[in-house]
């Protein structure tokens, strides 16, 4: 497996070249990108921007993982808005999206996005499950086109109502039913699972395209009370090959005792 580190903590560095050169140096493999940290909206980060990350991605050694938070920042978006021109809209932007991660050399992208999956009043979850399959089904050819993968990820009920487990988002991942659709796990997501993080793990093991380590308490793996040793055994049970990424939510550290940190605690286990 490899490791990660996700950009929105070198936000206020506002310089993404600088933030590549220093998750290099700290010896991560690679580097997820929010968009919302370059621009309100993905469709409006430039040509030239997106090349200068790749250049300096290249020189760095350092591989760009994919992109997160992926709604953060654009207005009028929601996947399960029973308006339809508003998923019209969603469905678009899934595709803009897809491009600039493809563009940016990423291949994965992680939907969380909470508030704006969430089912809304006068709508059943059946209803914006559907809205959801038809959303994403019109931006996976894209994403295989561009050789993207779009990671579904389960959130917890105090974040959101849609997909709060991962058997809720394996069940769209099945409707949908398109090797460009896969799971994400989340250490922090999976606190109010009834299983615990390593069974799950184990048992969506064929859907698991990208894990997030982060501890229940919003810092990073290593800072908090979650052992990380049952998951990276499940994750090495599973012959996982893809990324962990360090997300946090709690910037106050600083980005680099966040990320030095975080990456000493994980190689511990591997």
């Amino acid at each position: 497996m490899k490791f990660g580190i996700c950009s929105e903590i070198f936000k206020e560095w506002n310089d993404v070249g600088r933030a590549i050169d220093y998750v290099k140096q700290v010896g991560y493999d690679g580097f997820e990108i929010a968009p919302f940290t370059l621009s309100q909206y993905v469709y409006d980060i430039p040509q030239n921007t997106r090349r200068e990350i790749v250049k300096k991605a290249a020189a760095a050694d350092l591989e760009i993982v994919g992109i997160h938070w992926v709604l953060v920042g654009p207005e009028g978006i929601h996947l399960t808005h029973p308006d339809k021109s508003v998923r019209d809209k969603t469905a678009q932007y899934l595709i803009d999206l897809a491009n600039f991660c493809g563009d940016v050399g990423g291949k994965v992208i992680v939907f969380g996005s909470p508030k704006q999956r969430s089912v809304m009043d006068g709508v059943t979850y059946e209803q914006a499950f559907d809205y959801a399959v038809a959303g994403f089904e019109r931006a996976l050819p894209t994403c295989a086109d561009r050789g993207v993968t779009i990671c579904m990820e389960p959130l917890t009920h105090l974040e959101t109502n849609f997909c709060i487990s991962a058997e809720e988002t394996v069940r769209l991942i099945d409707k949908v039913g398109h090797p460009n659709f896969r799971l994400i796990l989340d250490t922090k997501a999976m606190a109010f699972e009834k299983d615990d993080r390593a069974t799950l793990i184990r048992r969506y093991a064929k859907y698991l395209a990208h894990y997030h380590a982060n501890d229940e308490n919003l810092n990073g793996p290593g800072w908090g009370e979650v052992d990380f040793g049952p998951i990276f055994q499940a994750l090495k049970d599973i012959k996982y090959k893809g990324y962990v990424s360090v997300e946090v939510f709690n910037f106050e550290p600083g980005p680099e005792a966040i990320a030095a940190k975080s990456l000493e605690y994980m190689k511990r286990f591997v």
